[in-house]
């Protein structure tokens, strides 16, 4: 007599678990709401359509300073802690990728790229420091009796064209999700292909 074990499909591979898929759910739509709010405080076409000004800011302010509890949160899993390690170590390989990127070439064999690729770990470590940013400067522009006049304009200045850039930033990465169904899939069900892995992280071995 012998017992039937279940094996996962050899064609499925597990790339996220329920923490990370969750800690990514969650910064997107609290990122979609300060993007959206900021629309509407500083586009007059989309000031009018909305109204109701002091609402709209308050709605900014909590969500900005609500952006970095997910991933905070996130740090009680291991497996998610393991994922900041791979996304904030860079080796010999992630050069190759970035010389291949920035010369346009598309071959598979010129990209090596491990669970996340360098240009992955370039976007997380920049909206990392930029959310810092704007999270440090919105509190100036919050708490103005703190600060002298000086620190308020500067903070101003930085939060304001910073923004532009993250919205910038936000589309390019958009527009490359919409472009690869099969890592979207990743993010939605924690599992990809294995052709698609052995594709395009060639160095991950799950």
């Amino acid at each position: 007599m012998s017992l039937r074990v279940d094996a996962p499909s050899p064609t499925r591979v597990r790339r996220f678990g329920r923490t990370q898929k969750w800690v990514h759910r969650a910064t997107a739509a609290l990122m979609g709401v300060c993007v959206a709010t900021a629309a509407c405080l500083y586009v007059p076409q989309f000031a009018e359509l909305v109204g109701r000004r002091e609402l709209v800011v308050r709605v900014h302010e909590w969500a900005g300073l609500a952006l970095p509890v997910p991933a905070l949160a996130g740090l009680a899993s291991r497996a998610f802690r393991a994922d900041l390690g791979f996304l904030n170590r860079f080796g010999p390989h992630d050069r190759v990728w970035l010389r291949a990127a920035l010369h346009r070439d598309k071959r598979r064999t010129s990209r090596p790229a491990g669970k996340f690729n360098a240009g992955q770990k370039v976007y997380a470590a920049w909206i990392a420091g930029a959310s810092l940013v704007m999270l440090g400067t919105g509190l100036l522009m919050w708490f103005t009796h703190l600060t002298p006049i000086q620190w308020r304009t500067s903070a101003t200045f930085v939060h304001d064209w910073l923004a532009l850039t993250i919205g910038i930033v936000l589309a390019g990465h958009i527009g490359i999700a919409l472009g690869d169904p099969e890592a979207r899939r990743g993010l939605r069900t924690g599992e990809v292909s294995q052709e698609w892995a052995e594709r395009e992280h060639p160095l991950w071995r799950p």
